[in-house]
C-alpha cells in the first residue's frame, strides 16, 4: 500500500506541474490484485499575472526574473519554485543569507489566479575579519584580498564556496580541519582551520675539477635549486636554478612572483633566464608576466618577453658560403596565457586535471654579425614576425589507495622565415624526455606523451614504470623527423624533510641508441622547509 500511496502521490505533482491544481483520483479494485485508478484532472488553472510586489529591482534583475512569462501561461510549481530560488541565491549573496519569499494577495476568478510576491530580506549581514584557527603564518590581509572577503563587505555565499575551492590552488596551505561560518550580530565570520605545508625546497650538487682548459685553478661545476614560497606569509614566490657541468655550458634562471598587486587580483611575476651552450651561442630571456585569477581554478595572464640570442664562435665564418645555423637576434614579443586546473591538490595531485595553453608573437630583429660575409645577408629578411604556440594536458588517474596513473600530452610549434637553432625549443631530460640529457633536442614543432602507471606505498611516496614518446622535427639544422622514445622504472620517497627520487631510463631517438650503455640515472635528495 505505501507504494501505491507513493505512486498516486507522484502523480498527482506531475498532474499539478501541469495547471490541474484539483484533481482527483479514485480507484477501484479489478479482482484479488489489481486495482484501476481513474483521474479527473478537474479544470486547468492559468496566471492571470503575478506581480512584483516588494521585491527589490536589483534583486530581481539580478536572479534573471521576468515576471511577464507568468501571464496567461499555466500554473506550474516548479517555474514558481525556481523564481523563489533564484531570488534566495541571490539575496544571499547579497548580504541577506536569511531572506524569504512566499505568495500575498492570492486571487482566483475564472480559473486564472492572481498573486503578489513579498519578500522579507531579514537582516543585513557583513563579513567580520577571517579567523585562521590552524598554525598557518599566513598574512591575513592577504588571506582576505585572496579570498576576496574583506571586513564590512556583504555577505555572499558565492565567496564562501568560492573561497574554499581557492585555498585548494595554494600549495603552500592544508587543512588542519572542517572550516566553519557563524552569525553574531549581523556578522558573518569565516573559521578556516590552516596549517603551513612544507614545500620550500633548496637541493645541489657542487663539484670541484681540475680546469683543463686553462691549465691551472679549479672549475665549479654542479647544479643548485632554491624554491621559495609565500615568504612573509603573503604569497610571495622565489626561483632561483643554476646548471653547469663542463667547462663552456650552463644556465641560470631567476624568478619572482609578487601577487595580489595593490590589493587588486593582478599578479605580477618577473623572470630573466641565460643559457650558455658550448661555445656556440648565449641566449638571454627577460620575461614579465600579468595574472589574473578567475572563477573556478582559471588563470589569465598577458606577458611581454624579449629574447635575444648572441653567436659566439665566429671563427672559420668569414669563408662560409651559406648562412649559420645560429645567429645574432633580438625577438620582441606579446601574448596570452590561459591555465585550468580541476586538481584535487595542486600540491601533490591524485586525481583530475591541469592544462595549460600559451601564445605569443611579436617582431625579430636580425643582428648583422661583422664576422659573417655581408652577402650572406643580402636574401635575408632583416624583420619579421615570429610566433609561437605551446599547450599541454595534465591527468591524473586514481584507481584506489595505492593505485594511480600519471599521463601527460605536450606540444608546440614556433613560426619565422629565419628560425635559428637558438631560437628553438629545447627538450629532453627529467622534466620532458627521460633517457636524455638536459636539452638533449632541438625542436621547431613538437608533441610527446608520457604515461606513468604509479604504486603508492605512502601517501606522497610511490614506485612507478613509465614510457615516453613524441614526435619532433628541427626544419633550421635539416634533420629528419624524429620519434624518440623512452622506457624506465623509478620511485619518489618521502623522508622527515624533503624527497628523494630515483629513475632509471632508456631512451632511443635517431642520434641515440636504446642500449644499455647509454642508460640515463636521474636521481636526487630534494629537501623541503
Amino acid at each position: 500500500m505505501s507504494e501505491l500511496h507513493s505512486f498516486k502521490e507522484d502523480l498527482i505533482s506531475e498532474i499539478h506541474q501541469q495547471g490541474y491544481l484539483l484533481p482527483e483520483i479514485s480507484q477501484h479494485p479489478i479482482g484479488e490484485d489489481s486495482i484501476s485508478l481513474v483521474i479527473d484532472s478537474g479544470v486547468k488553472f492559468e496566471w492571470l499575472d503575478l506581480k512584483q510586489g516588494n521585491l527589490p529591482d536589483p534583486i530581481l534583475v539580478k536572479a534573471g526574473v521576468d515576471l511577464k512569462i507568468f501571464q496567461k501561461q499555466a500554473f506550474r510549481y516548479t517555474e514558481l519554485s525556481r523564481i523563489f530560488e533564484s531570488v534566495l541565491t541571490t539575496s544571499e549573496n547579497e548580504g541577506f543569507p536569511f531572506a524569504s519569499m512566499r505568495l500575498d494577495s492570492i486571487s482566483e476568478k475564472e480559473n486564472k489566479i492572481s498573486a503578489v510576491l513579498l519578500y522579507e530580506p531579514g537582516p543585513l549581514i557583513t563579513f567580520d575579519t577571517l579567523k585562521v584557527s590552524g598554525d598557518s603564518k599566513i598574512n591575513k590581509q592577504f588571506l582576505s584580498n585572496f579570498l576576496q572577503i574583506r571586513p564590512k563587505d556583504p555577505f555572499s555565499q558565492r565567496k564562501i564556496n568560492n573561497s574554499i575551492r581557492k585555498l585548494n590552488e595554494l600549495p603552500y596551505l592544508k587543512w588542519s580541519g572542517e572550516p566553519e561560518l557563524s552569525f553574531q550580530n549581523e556578522e558573518a565570520t569565516l573559521y578556516l582551520p590552516l596549517d603551513d605545508r612544507k614545500i620550500n625546497s633548496i637541493d645541489g650538487i657542487i663539484g670541484f675539477l681540475p680546469n683543463e682548459l686553462q691549465g691551472s685553478g679549479l672549475l665549479i661545476t654542479g647544479q643548485f635549486d632554491l624554491m621559495l614560497y609565500n615568504v612573509a606569509g603573503r604569497g610571495r614566490n622565489y626561483e632561483l636554478h643554476w646548471q653547469r657541468f663542463n667547462q663552456t655550458s650552463q644556465s641560470l634562471m631567476v624568478s619572482a612572483l609578487e601577487p595580489l598587486v595593490l590589493g587588486s587580483n593582478l599578479d605580477i611575476q618577473a623572470s630573466f633566464s641565460l643559457l650558455k651552450e658550448d661555445s656556440t651561442f648565449l641566449t638571454r630571456d627577460f620575461r614579465l608576466d600579468f595574472g589574473y585569477r578567475l572563477e573556478e581554478g582559471s588563470y589569465l595572464k598577458f606577458f611581454t618577453r624579449r629574447q635575444a640570442g648572441d653567436l659566439l664562435q665566429v671563427s672559420g665564418l668569414e669563408e662560409a658560403l651559406r648562412f649559420p645555423e645560429v645567429g645574432d637576434f633580438r625577438f620582441n614579443n606579446y601574448g596570452l596565457g590561459f591555465d585550468k586546473s580541476w586538481l584535487d591538490d595542486v600540491f601533490f595531485p591524485r586525481r583530475g586535471a591541469l592544462a595549460k595553453l600559451e601564445f605569443a608573437i611579436g617582431n625579430k630583429n636580425v643582428l648583422v654579425n661583422t664576422a659573417i660575409p655581408e652577402e650572406l645577408y643580402d636574401d635575408l629578411e632583416m624583420r619579421t614576425l615570429q610566433y609561437y604556440l605551446k599547450g599541454s594536458i595534465e591527468k591524473y588517474f586514481y584507481k584506489n589507495l595505492n593505485w594511480g596513473v600519471y599521463s601527460r600530452l605536450v606540444g608546440g610549434l614556433m613560426e619565422n622565415p629565419n628560425l635559428f637553432a637558438n631560437d628553438l625549443f629545447r627538450l629532453g631530460g627529467l622534466r620532458t624526455f627521460r633517457g636524455f640529457n638536459e636539452n638533449f633536442f632541438f625542436a621547431n614543432n613538437y608533441v610527446y606523451l608520457n604515461f606513468e602507471p604509479r604504486y603508492y606505498f605512502d601517501t606522497y611516496s610511490y614506485f612507478m614504470i613509465f614510457a615516453d614518446v613524441g614526435r619532433l622535427e628541427n626544419s633550421v639544422q635539416n634533420l629528419p623527423v624524429d620519434f624518440p622514445f623512452a622506457a624506465g622504472i623509478g620511485f619518489s620517497l618521502e623522508t622527515g624533510n624533503g624527497i628523494f627520487n630515483f629513475i632509471y631510463a632508456l631512451g632511443g631517438s635517431n642520434v641515440q641508441d636504446f642500449a644499455l650503455n647509454l642508460s640515463k640515472i636521474h636521481f636526487g635528495y630534494t629537501g623541503r622547509f
